[in-house]
């Protein structure tokens, strides 16, 4: 037993090591093509992957959210675990990085459980609210714009169902959020949106939230 979380600068490299073990080799290919890439460190990790991959398990989700898909590595964690006749609707706006996670589903042969919608987030949610679309989701993932999130929140949680989940990559904002909230590191708007969304999120009656030290700072939050 343990009275706090265990920090040791060994736990990530363990961590990565263990999950590579059950990693596809598709996927271990697409991290290594992602990785040189420009921005290729907004990559998800293989432990978030394998935690994405349990939790749609857990949740029997058959209809998910993805908001940022970037190359492709977390949808597929997502869709290949879906229930029957599942579908992941994918938000981004890069062509270019799309293009790769086309190709991967193809690859996997996801294609038929993924809708690509290239359009800004909230456009997107907003046409599925406005399609009636309210509470029919099980999961969502959000690893998007930062200062986009808090408008995220809301429009995910009203997608969701009761006992629906959303998993918030980057939390942690690579320690950003434990600036002083007056120093310029602190008032970056990034931070100080994830910062702010954290303690809102904790203290929001309609969710039950943890966070998981995992990654980059993985916030899971349950619609009650």
């Amino acid at each position: 037993m343990s009275s706090t979380t265990y920090s040791d600068p060994r736990v990530g490299d363990y961590l990565h090591l263990l999950s590579t073990q059950r990693e596809s080799a598709q996927l271990a290919d697409l991290r290594a093509r992602t990785l040189p890439m420009e921005w290729g460190e907004m990559q998800i990790s293989p432990e978030q992957g394998r935690l994405l991959a349990l939790l749609t398990q857990l949740t029997g989700a058959t209809r998910a959210l993805e908001l940022g898909t970037f190359t492709g590595y977390s949808s597929i964690c997502i869709a290949e675990h879906l229930g029957p006749d599942g579908l992941l609707v994918c938000c981004d706006t890069s062509d270019e990085w799309t293009a790769i996670a086309r190709e991967e589903w193809r690859k996997a042969g996801l294609e038929e459980r993924i809708d690509l919608r290239l359009a800004p987030a909230a456009e997107t949610l907003a046409a599925l609210l406005e399609d009636g679309q309210s509470g029919s989701f099980d999961l969502a993932f959000i690893d998007a714009d930062k200062t986009g999130y808090p408008g995220y929140y809301e429009q995910v949680l009203e997608l969701l169902r009761p006992g629906g989940l959303i998993a918030f990559d980057n939390m942690f904002r690579g320690g950003g959020i434990f600036a002083e909230p007056d120093s310029d590191q602190g008032q970056e708007p990034g931070n100080a949106t994830i910062r702010e969304l954290n303690l809102a999120i904790h203290a929001d009656e309609r969710v039950d939230p943890v966070m998981v030290p995992i990654g980059d700072g993985l916030l899971l939050v349950r619609k009650r």
